[in-house]
């Protein structure tokens, strides 16, 4: 099943739109930069998930040929103190700035997003003894419940949880009910894993910092992709990933970000190397280094370091505030082609309608979406599943079009409406009948 815009003279109001769209679109010439979206491509391939993982960027490949024949072909060992020793720095700095709202010293790359979580969640409970409660929001990503639970049992705390709804996400009145004296962190997301949803950070922030908590605010779902401004917010902590609208690769390495007034204040817990003072001078005991190189921990993975890089460069001169109108316009064009084509279907939009309170991506709801994404994935449409019926759109500015979008959920329709007629034991329409593909 390969995608088609041919419908010559009766090319549908939709995806006359949505090539109109791309011809005025002023950051659409960045899309020739990612490595798949040829129209000529052999395989073509229609991508709604550059929220899970971003498609690689052409300069990555230079960047890594580069890197092993110089840096680590000619370079060799010498390299760790020529260039490697600050790039987990130095990354840090370029991302606060394109993307974060971070001044420089603030910012690291560096572990899974798993361990800089435990990192950062751990230092800042410990940083405030006498309180035993950690706040987070029952649909939260996995991951940042599962690191909370551990943390809470190895020292002796307590779970306050706020329900969320898959739909929707945390507000600043449902914190404000739950934290006060005895909270020590509050841990939640910007964008919602699910949903979508945009929490408000600033006045989440104010609400607990009033309570005397910390806060500690996963950024996977919307670095890259939302405006943030971590400084002006006042955030305390905060970790993302670098494999989603960064483009850092599979597996690429999180970043932390640690307020500058807080650094020298809190200990983090997995004390390596790569986080005393004298990194080199192999003392026996551990002196933690000043600043925020003390939150390292183990050598840096320079590899999966290179990728993330073009990437970042290509935000910062695109502008984030420019990143971001085209995320509303792409999500809120996918809204109107589900309206029209999925609800009649019974499909039902699990985000947010106003964009004010909606991320980067949006999920659908429908029993049969499961098998739908299985279907798609077959013929080189990729969306993703979500359980336990959601299908999610992940429209990443810099590297998807406006048709792309058309046909990703010109696709999911025709694929499910074949489902239903085969359910429903009628024959489903001729393959290439129906408009938008070639199913």
């Amino acid at each position: 099943m390969t995608t088609s815009t041919a419908h010559g003279p009766g090319l549908d109001a939709e995806l006359a739109y949505a090539r109109r769209m791309d011809r005025i679109d002023g950051l659409g010439h960045y899309r020739a930069r990612f490595i798949g979206t040829e129209a000529d491509a052999p395989t073509p391939v229609v991508y709604l998930d550059g929220n899970s993982l971003g498609r690689p960027t052409r300069a990555t490949l230079d960047r890594m040929a580069r890197f092993v024949t110089g840096a680590w072909g000619s370079g060799l060992s010498r390299s760790w103190e020529e260039e490697w020793m600050d790039l987990p720095l130095r990354i840090g700095d370029s991302l606060g700035r394109a993307a974060l709202g971070a001044a420089p010293g603030q910012v690291f790359v560096g572990d899974s997003t798993t361990v800089m979580l435990y990192k950062l969640a751990r230092a800042a409970v410990d940083a405030r003894p006498g309180r035993n409660e950690i706040v987070v929001d029952t649909d939260n990503f996995p991951t940042d419940r599962y690191v909370l639970e551990g943390i809470a049992a190895e020292r002796g705390l307590a779970l306050r949880w706020i329900t969320s709804a898959p739909a929707g996400g945390v507000t600043a009145g449902q914190v404000r009910d739950v934290v006060g004296p005895r909270t020590a962190l509050v841990l939640l997301s910007h964008v919602a894993y699910r949903s979508g949803f945009l929490a408000d950070v600033r006045e989440i922030t104010r609400v607990a910092h009033d309570a005397g908590a910390l806060v500690l605010w996963d950024l996977c779902h919307s670095a890259g992709a939302v405006p943030i401004e971590l400084d002006l917010w006042a955030v305390d902590l905060a970790v993302g990933c670098s494999y989603k609208y960064l483009s850092g690769g599979p597996g690429s390495p999180a970043f932390g970000y640690v307020r500058d007034d807080l650094q020298n204040l809190l200990v983090q817990p997995i004390q390596g190397w790569m986080g005393a003072a004298e990194v080199f001078s192999m003392g026996p005991e551990y002196a933690p280094a000043d600043g925020i190189r003390r939150f390292m921990s183990g050598t840096p993975a320079i590899v999966s370091m290179l990728a993330m890089q073009d990437t970042i460069a290509m935000i910062e001169e695109a502008g984030i505030e420019d990143v971001r109108a085209k995320s509303v316009a792409l999500t809120e064009f996918a809204i109107a082609l589900v309206d029209e084509w999925l609800t009649p279907m019974g499909v039902t939009l699990a985000s947010p309608r106003e964009h004010t309170h909606r991320g980067g991506h949006l999920t659908i709801n429908h029993w049969a979406m499961r098998e739908v994404t299985a279907t798609l994935w077959q013929h080189d449409v990729i969306p993703d599943f979500r359980a336990p019926e959601g299908l999610r759109v992940g429209l990443s500015p810099l590297s998807t079009s406006f048709v792309e979008t058309y046909e990703g959920v010109a696709a999911v329709r025709d694929v499910l409406r074949g489902i239903l007629l085969a359910r429903s034991g009628l024959v489903p329409p001729e393959r290439g009948q129906q408009s938008g593909t070639g199913l």
